[in-house]
């Protein structure tokens, strides 16, 4: 099928008014792009592609592509606010250096404070949680973990759309500041509930799942994926897999 650069104006339904930096990712190739200061944007898309459309505050939207929506016209797309709109999560963090002697007069007592060391990317967790009780029969009917690895298997565009997602510098930027979950339920076939049954499992403690950038949790379930993936096969051990909060 052809490519055709998709292009249009996001705007507040009520006032009309352009919404600046709004989120449009196209789902099927997962090509992700933000709109401009006066609420353009373009994309590339096919037929039958969906676009989805997020802003801060505002209910979401997904597009199916037709032809008709390809004929040349630019689209204008109205996006309605919430009814209890979601304040954008700003997490502190401690700055640490890497000198043992000055960063332990730094680190907070609190447990569940995610700490920062200068140079690396990554984000580490202080404490360690408990993993879940998996013995009731209830709990025994679905484990999150062992459904990922089955629908992984099936689906396996599921898992390189996860990865594309993490790779690609303008999706990582625009996921490092959404908290909604959206597109992860779309490429997951999960529900909020059960993404967070999924990382519970993985390990990671209550506080990241509430406060994690979808982007911090893309990472989290390819990294748990993977290392479930290596327990399954028999090259690694349980014990063995690298506990992810220190």
């Amino acid at each position: 099928m052809k490519i055709v650069q998709l292009k249009g104006q996001i705007v507040g339904a009520e006032d009309q008014k352009p919404l600046s930096a709004a989120h449009v990712i196209n789902l099927n190739s997962v090509v992700g792009t933000i709109t401009n200061d006066r609420g353009f944007f373009e994309i590339p898309t096919q037929v039958n592609d969906t676009i989805m459309v997020s802003y801060l505050g505002f209910q979401s939207i997904k597009l199916k592509i037709t032809n008709d929506l390809l004929k040349g016209n630019e689209l204008v797309i109205a996006l309605y606010e919430k009814a209890n709109e979601i304040k954008e999560v700003v997490i502190q963090s401690t700055k640490l250096i890497g000198v043992l002697e000055v960063d332990i007069k730094q680190v907070p007592k609190d447990r569940n404070t995610r700490i920062h060391i200068n140079g690396l990317p990554q984000a580490y967790e202080l404490g360690k949680a408990g993993g879940q009780n998996l013995n009731t029969p209830l709990k025994a009917l679905f484990q999150p973990i062992d459904f990922l690895y089955s629908m992984f298997g099936k689906k396996p565009k599921q898992l390189k759309k996860l990865q594309k997602l993490k790779k690609e510098d303008d999706l990582r930027k625009m996921l490092n500041g959404k908290f909604d979950r959206e597109i992860m339920m779309e490429y997951l076939d999960m529900d909020k509930q059960e993404l967070s049954k999924l990382l519970a499992d993985c390990n990671y403690s209550e506080y990241f799942i509430a406060k994690a950038s979808d982007l911090q949790m893309i990472e989290a379930i390819l990294d748990c994926y993977e290392n479930y993936k290596a327990l399954k096969k028999g090259k690694i051990e349980r014990n063995s897999i690298p506990d992810k909060k220190n």
